[in-house]
């Protein structure tokens, strides 16, 4: 079974950033490839970046791209997201994702597994 618990958010200034971590459970993103995605209130959820397991191909949306960095830590079994530059339209529930394809696929629909999400405030 594979778990994916999201630490890391918080309320922040414009302009500022933060590092949003995804713990997985053993060897899932070695297994797996994975994704962020956010969900603001009264909005679908979309996607935000996603990397491949093996190589690390990574895609962006393009509202983050140039300002997200989405990476990964085999040993410590973590995926991290930081954000630069943050807007306030960037405020959401940042969910961690995992799907058993290899492409980073930008859907929710192709992906298998799901975190609780972390939120995450932007302040004018």
């Amino acid at each position: 079974q594979v778990q994916l618990v999201e630490s890391g958010g918080g309320l922040v200034q414009a302009g500022g950033s933060l590092t949003l971590s995804c713990a997985t459970t053993e060897h899932t993103i070695s297994l797996y490839t994975m994704a962020w995605f956010r969900q603001a209130p009264g909005k679908e959820r979309e996607f935000v970046a996603a990397i491949s397991r093996i190589p690390s191909r990574t895609a962006y949306a393009s509202s983050v791209s140039g300002r997200f960095i989405i990476f990964k830590d085999n040993a410590k079994n973590l995926v991290y997201l930081k954000m630069n530059g943050l807007k306030p339209e960037d405020t959401a529930v940042y969910y961690c994702a995992a799907r058993t394809g290899g492409m980073p696929e930008p859907t929710t629909g192709q992906y298998d597994y799901w975190g609780q999400g972390t939120q995450v405030t932007v302040s004018s």
